[in-house]
C-alpha cells in the first residue's frame, strides 16, 4: 500500500512539473498607436476570499499575465485588501499593472471604484460614493448597469461618473441586458469599459478594455479613463469608445492582429481543453488524473 501511495504522489509531482513547464503566457511586444501605449485591461476582477471567488490575489496576477493582459483592477466586494496583496505580488514578479479597486455593492447598484486607497462605504448614496472615489483621486465606473440599477443613477450621478461597462459576459447570454448596457453607455457618453467580472469561473479578460495611455503606470491608466481614451470590441466586431481611436484601431494591422489574439483567450480554470497540442500538456493532465485517482483509492 505504501508503494502505491508513493506512486500516486510521483504522478501528482509529474503533473505539477510538466504542467508548469508547458504553461507559458503569451508575450506580445508593447503596442503603440496614436502616440499612446495601448493597454489591454480588465478592471473588474475578484479574488478569494470575501468576494465569492476561487483564485487568490497572486493567482489572479499570474492568470492575467497568462491571458496577455497589461493591467487589471482587483475589485473586492466592499473591500480593497485583496487588491493590495495582488499589487505587491505583481510588483515583486514584474507582472501586469494592478489597480487597487473595490466593487461597491449595494442593494440598488454596483459601482467600480478604481485607483482608491481606502474602502468606499456601500451605505453612501450613489452621488456621495462617486464623490468619495474622486476625493481619493479614483475613477468611478458603473458596473453592469442593467435596468434594475438605473434609479440609482440620477442626472447628478450620471454627470459625475467617469464611465460604464458596455461589455460584460452577461451580454453574451442575455441579449436584453446587452442592449441595456449600450443604452446606458449612450446616455453617459464617457469612457467605454469592457470587463470580465471574473470570479474564478470562465476566462479572465474574456471582455477587456483597450486603454490609450501615456504608459502602463496606474496614474497614467486612470488619467486615460478620465479622458475617455478607451476602445471596447465585442467578439462580433462591434466597437464602443472614442470614435477617433476606433478609427485608428480599424486602420492599424498590428492592433487588428492583437485583437484577433485577444478574441480567442486561453481557456480559463473552468474551461480546460484536455487535448490541447503539446505532449507536456497531455502528460500533465493524464498524470494528474492518475495520481489523484490513486490517492483517493489507496490513501
Amino acid at each position: 500500500m505504501t508503494s502505491l501511495r508513493w506512486l500516486a504522489i510521483t504522478f501528482v509531482a509529474i503533473a505539477l512539473i510538466t504542467g508548469t513547464l508547458s504553461d507559458r503566457p503569451r508575450q506580445t511586444p508593447p503596442l503603440m498607436l496614436g502616440g499612446y501605449r495601448v493597454i489591454a485591461a480588465d478592471f473588474h476582477v475578484h479574488s478569494f476570499p470575501l468576494s465569492w471567488a476561487t483564485l487568490a490575489p497572486w493567482d489572479l496576477v499570474l492568470e492575467a499575465e497568462r491571458q496577455d493582459l497589461d493591467a487589471i483592477a482587483i475589485t473586492g466586494h466592499n473591500n480593497i485588501w485583496t487588491a493590495e496583496v495582488g499589487r505587491r505580488f505583481s510588483q515583486w514578479i514584474g507582472g501586469p499593472t494592478v489597480l487597487i479597486g473595490e466593487e461597491v455593492v449595494t442593494p440598488t447598484h454596483h459601482l467600480l471604484a478604481l485607483g482608491i486607497n481606502q474602502t468606499v462605504s456601500w451605505r453612501l448614496p450613489t452621488v456621495e460614493a462617486i464623490d468619495e472615489i474622486h476625493r481619493q483621486n479614483g475613477v468611478a465606473i458603473a458596473a453592469h448597469p442593467m435596468a434594475q440599477y438605473r434609479e440609482s443613477y440620477n442626472a447628478v450621478a450620471m454627470s459625475k461618473l467617469d464611465g460604464s461597462e458596455v461589455l460584460h459576459p452577461i451580454a453574451y447570454v442575455r441579449p436584453r441586458a446587452y442592449l441595456q448596457f449600450q443604452d446606458f453607455y449612450a446616455r453617459l457618453n464617457k469612457a467605454a469599459v469592457g470587463d470580465s467580472d471574473f470570479h474564478g469561473l470562465g476566462t479572465l479578460g474574456i471582455c477587456r478594455t483597450y486603454v490609450f495611455s501615456r504608459d502602463n503606470s496606474p496614474d497614467a491608466i486612470l488619467e486615460a479613463l478620465r479622458a475617455g481614451r478607451t476602445v471596447v470590441y465585442d467578439r462580433d466586431g462591434r466597437s464602443f469608445g472614442n470614435p477617433d481611436l476606433i478609427r485608428l484601431t480599424q486602420q492599424d494591422p498590428a492592433f487588428q492582429a492583437r485583437l484577433e489574439m485577444d478574441r480567442a483567450p486561453l481557456p480559463g480554470p473552468a474551461l480546460p481543453r484536455f487535448f490541447e497540442s503539446g505532449a507536456l500538456v497531455i502528460l500533465s493532465r493524464l498524470a494528474g488524473l492518475a495520481g489523484l485517482l490513486m490517492l483517493i483509492l489507496f490513501a
